[in-house]
């Protein structure tokens, strides 16, 4: 018998037909004698809905009640699967965040989990009690008000559950059967991995991969959760085993490259005949955080003349005006001659833990792209992964190139 955690996101619970469908797969577990606690998300899209809401009611908002207002969505949830298990015959019984309890910071709309006491969850067990636990949402004891843990934050809340209660292990379900080595839509010769491991899975989530949050991989990691994607659409009484994010030992063979992950989600930002001297960094990027504006991609060009130097950096789309107007009011004490943008741009990132003992294999990339004509604009190294900037025009050729290059198509 084992313990186990199984998140339904918002896909799964769509509607009641869906939550009827993602009951059939916990009654599967409960039925092969497992103690299960259930995480559900909100119906796909309410949670969109409710926060408009909030906008329409009041555009400068108390986050406080916006958080009040968007937990709401996934008590409905819980409530529901909690009817639909009793129906089924399963003891079950939903439960709020505070309930459980799970505790956070006072981050309202992107809390972080400090600490999660499950003993009441767990005593539930020896009578045969499903929980049914509403994802993305947590306490602020200090103020006793309801936090939510942010987009994705079901993700997290399911992951957080099965590390505090030492769950066998944690099943996302979700619309695709696994984690795939690219987007199928780009390459329909994208295959569904069996097993990733942690710091793949984590660097594929932040560089484009939507199959799980950030946040949730990183507890998944740290608390060594082993991790499945599954499909809630497949069969319940014959489901597919799907992908396993899990420690890097328990992978038998790596490969070099795992997966090639792209964003969209890319500005690019260039400041021309920067004075090249101390503090000139400080002074373009000091101004960015404190704005809350992520930096990713870096470049600096330095002039013949070794005087000034050109800065290339990259930020969310989203942030893209915004950088510009600071940058735009900094001018004088930056001392740039020229500020340059553009938004048509997206990363291509390679990703795979055998890049550790295997040399050349971005220089392989940079030859296969230059060989279809694609010019990189901007290049970032780790020791699993690199990302490329380039024109977005080029996305899906670049994709495709990369995915054969390494082998990763089906027929390989």
């Amino acid at each position: 018998m084992a313990r186990l955690v199984l998140k339904f996101g918002g896909t799964s619970v769509a509607n009641l037909d869906r939550i009827r469908r993602s009951a059939l797969h916990v009654k599967r577990e409960v039925d092969a004698g497992h103690d299960v606690t259930v995480v559900v998300s909100a119906m796909s899209g309410k949670t969109n809905e409710l926060v408009g809401w909030c906008g329409e009611a009041a555009s400068l908002h108390d986050v406080r009640e916006y958080d009040a207002v968007v937990a709401s969505g996934e008590l409905v949830t819980a409530g529901l699967m909690a009817i639909v298990l009793q129906s089924l015959g399963i003891p079950a019984r939903s439960w709020q965040g505070w309930q459980v309890p799970i505790l956070t910071n006072d981050a309202h709309g992107s809390a972080r989990i400090q600490s999660i006491d499950p003993t009441a969850i767990i005593e539930g067990f020896a009578a045969g009690e499903v929980a049914v636990v509403a994802g993305f949402q947590g306490l602020h004891q200090e103020s006793g008000r309801i936090t939510t843990l942010g987009r994705g934050g079901s993700d997290t809340s399911a992951v957080a559950l099965a590390g505090a209660m030492k769950a066998d292990r944690c099943d996302i379900y979700t619309d695709v059967d696994g984690v795939y080595t690219t987007d199928p839509r780009i390459v329909p010769k994208a295959r569904r991995l069996d097993r990733v491991s942690f710091e793949e899975m984590l660097e594929m989530a932040s560089l484009g991969a939507k199959v799980l949050q950030v946040r949730s991989v990183e507890i998944a990691m740290n608390y060594n959760v082993k991790t499945f994607v599954r499909s809630s659409f497949e069969d319940p009484a014959n489901p597919s085993a799907g992908t396993l994010i899990c420690a890097e030992e328990d992978i038998m063979e790596q490969q070099v490259v795992t997966g090639i992950a792209f964003s969209k989600d890319e500005a690019q930002l260039t400041l021309r005949r920067v004075a090249d001297k101390p503090g000139i960094a400080a002074s373009i990027f000091v101004p960015l955080a404190e704005a809350n504006i992520n930096v990713d991609m870096i470049i600096q060009v330095v002039s013949d003349d070794t005087t000034t130097t050109d800065l290339t950096f990259t930020v969310p789309t989203a942030d893209y005006e915004r950088a510009r107007v600071i940058l735009e009011k900094s001018r004088e004490s930056i001392g740039y001659s020229v500020l340059q943008g553009n938004t048509d741009v997206v990363k291509i990132s390679a990703i795979g833990i055998g890049m550790r003992s295997h040399a050349g294999v971005a220089a392989r990339a940079f030859k296969a792209l230059a060989e279809k004509g694609i010019n990189i604009r901007a290049i970032t190294t780790s020791e699993i992964k690199f990302s490329l900037l380039i024109d977005a025009a080029y996305t899906e050729l670049a994709v495709r190139t990369l995915h054969s290059l390494f082998g990763l198509d089906r027929a390989a």
